[in-house]
């Protein structure tokens, strides 16, 4: 839809009757937004681009340099075009003028005899702000055949036909990179090179290409692009493309409400398959039923609850939100999210979509994301604790996966904040640590090793508890260990004699050293459970 004035157009005017192109003649198409009278020659800085130029040539007067240099910043400005009235002040133009004009497709037209530059720019003007108010006015319209459309459709494909139609360009959905949407229908093999090449000319600052984000909850879910063979995309194709993307981002949310309603009503099945109850075969024929393209290689559990410090009083989740939120970003990631509530816990089954091989870093990113999605605090990341399970490959044992993640956010209620993960995987020693704690007197064995120690620290104020921590870590390094905990090497090594004679003097040796570690990790895991041993609290001995 013609919405934008161009040369072209002016030229019809009845001014320009007697005008001639005599540069740049492949640049008529360019877009005009308004029409300027100047004269002198610093213009850089008076300019917005997409003027066209009218003048005498009085600033450049018999200067060929000067005129160069004049055109030069019209180019770099991004100028419509430059009219040059010939008679007492300009007579002709220079030949290296015409040349990098036709260079750089920039039209220079030649009045050739006197005309009033105040009725041009009153004529275009007029043109220009009759223009305004159409595309005001079709704005409008195709918002409001947009907002009936979206009562009607069950799909977004009518929106990109719609769009097409109205703009007459090619559009393209992008959610991902399997899952690319376009209206006229690009043929598959070529679509993802096409894209490639798109965002090349989107780089290139190409104005035959325009891009859109399609946000959803304040997120990024999909991308909405628009292509022209034949003309410059103008204002009004972006304000087009913005209200399509807003439209589209209503549509696609409640596709999300619907999807997630629907799930709800799934909930009884889903809670039988986290428990284990189905074959393999069972679970890939129900899910075909839920969507016939699915193709899950495994997956992983994760489960989100209210944090125990917020008390009854405490802004809570919004739990619906927060499952759509959820879905949002994970599937940019390659997962098919089945989300459930189980004893006050929001449950989701992560079906990898993806290589099973960069799970872990996929779902870091997706956590990452939404941490920081945090939109006027709304999702209240902070009330939730988190805990993702094993990656399993068979669909049949997602249980196991539900069980590891209750025990990884079981785990991180006993863990200071520097030692918490998400992940299962990432809690080994602490995994052994609770299991020694719930079959054995994790108290007494702790104390075995580092009794001596906790209580030189007590007695004497010491610091050879953080020392020995340190040491440990440094692998034995006393430049290192000296340098962490900023101490001279003489008070390390006379500590670290301390060390040998409460320790032993082969506290060291590998297997010596490998329980020492052990039993720190454990004195961690006590201190932060305000556990005692021997009747005393060991806060203070733990050499944080």
């Amino acid at each position: 839809m013609n919405t934008s004035i161009t040369i072209e157009e002016i030229l019809t005017r009845k001014h320009f009757n007697l005008t001639d192109i005599i540069a740049g003649s492949s640049g008529i198409k360019r877009q005009v937004k308004w029409v300027h009278c100047m004269e002198v020659t610093q213009i850089s800085h008076l300019l917005n681009g997409n003027e066209l130029i009218l003048t005498t040539g009085l600033g450049w007067k018999d200067c060929d340099d000067t005129f160069l240099s004049c055109l030069r910043q019209l180019i770099e400005c991004d100028a419509a075009g430059l009219c040059i009235e010939i008679g007492a002040n300009t007579m002709a133009v220079p030949q290296c003028a015409i040349d990098l004009a036709n260079e750089r497709q920039f039209p220079i037209i030649l009045f050739h005899e006197e005309v009033p530059f105040v009725e041009i720019t009153q004529d275009i003007h007029s043109l220009i702000i009759n223009k305004q108010y159409q595309m005001i006015s079709n704005l409008e319209n195709y918002s409001q055949q947009l907002n009936k459309n979206l009562l009607e459709i069950d799909h977004y494909e009518p929106i990109l036909k719609f769009l097409h139609s109205y703009l007459n360009v090619q559009v393209i959905l992008i959610f991902n990179e399997n899952d690319i949407a376009s209206i006229p229908k690009i043929k598959k093999k070529t679509t993802y090179q096409m894209v490639a090449d798109i965002y090349e000319e989107k780089r290139k600052l190409d104005k035959t290409v325009l891009g859109q984000p399609i946000q959803v909850l304040g997120e990024n879910y999909a991308e909405l692009l628009i292509c022209s063979n034949g003309r410059e995309l103008t204002d009004f194709d972006s304000l087009i493309l913005d209200r399509t993307a807003t439209a589209l981002a209503q549509h696609l949310l409640r596709e999300l409400y619907i999807e997630e309603k629907k799930m709800s009503e799934e909930s009884i099945w889903l809670t039988n398959w986290i428990e284990g109850e189905y074959s393999d075969e069972a679970i890939r024929e129900r899910l075909s039923y839920i969507d016939p393209k699915m193709q899950l290689d495994g997956g992983i559990v994760c489960i989100c609850k209210q944090h125990p410090k917020y008390n009854k009083n405490s802004a809570k989740l919004d739990g619906t939100y927060f499952k759509i939120m959820f879905r949002t970003v994970f599937e940019q990631y390659g997962f098919q999210i089945f989300s459930m509530e189980i004893h006050q816990h929001l449950v989701f089954i992560l079906g990898d979509n993806r290589s099973s091989e960069d799970w872990k870093s996929r779902v870091t990113s997706a956590v990452d994301r939404i941490m920081k999605m945090d939109v006027s605090g709304r999702n209240r990341m902070g009330l939730l604790s988190i805990g993702f399970g094993k990656h399993v490959q068979r669909l049949s044992e997602i249980y196991k996966s539900y069980e590891t993640a209750r025990e990884t956010l079981l785990l991180q209620d006993t863990l200071p904040e520097d030692n918490r993960s998400f992940f299962y995987q990432d809690l080994h020693m602490h995994r052994m640590i609770s299991l020694i704690n719930k079959h054995g007197n994790l108290e007494e064995t702790v104390y075995e090793y580092l009794g001596p120690v906790i209580e030189y620290d007590k007695q004497n104020n010491g610091e050879l508890m953080p020392t020995l921590k340190t040491y440990l870590a440094c692998n034995g390094s006393k430049q290192e260990t000296s340098k962490q905990l900023f101490i001279v090497r003489q008070t390390l090594y006379h500590r670290l004699e301390k060390l040998e004679k409460l320790l032993g003097s082969d506290f060291m040796r590998s297997d010596k050293r490998l329980g020492l570690e052990f039993m720190i990790f454990a004195l961690d895991f006590l201190q932060y459970s305000s556990r005692k041993i021997n009747g005393k609290y060991v806060d203070k001995y733990i050499g944080r």
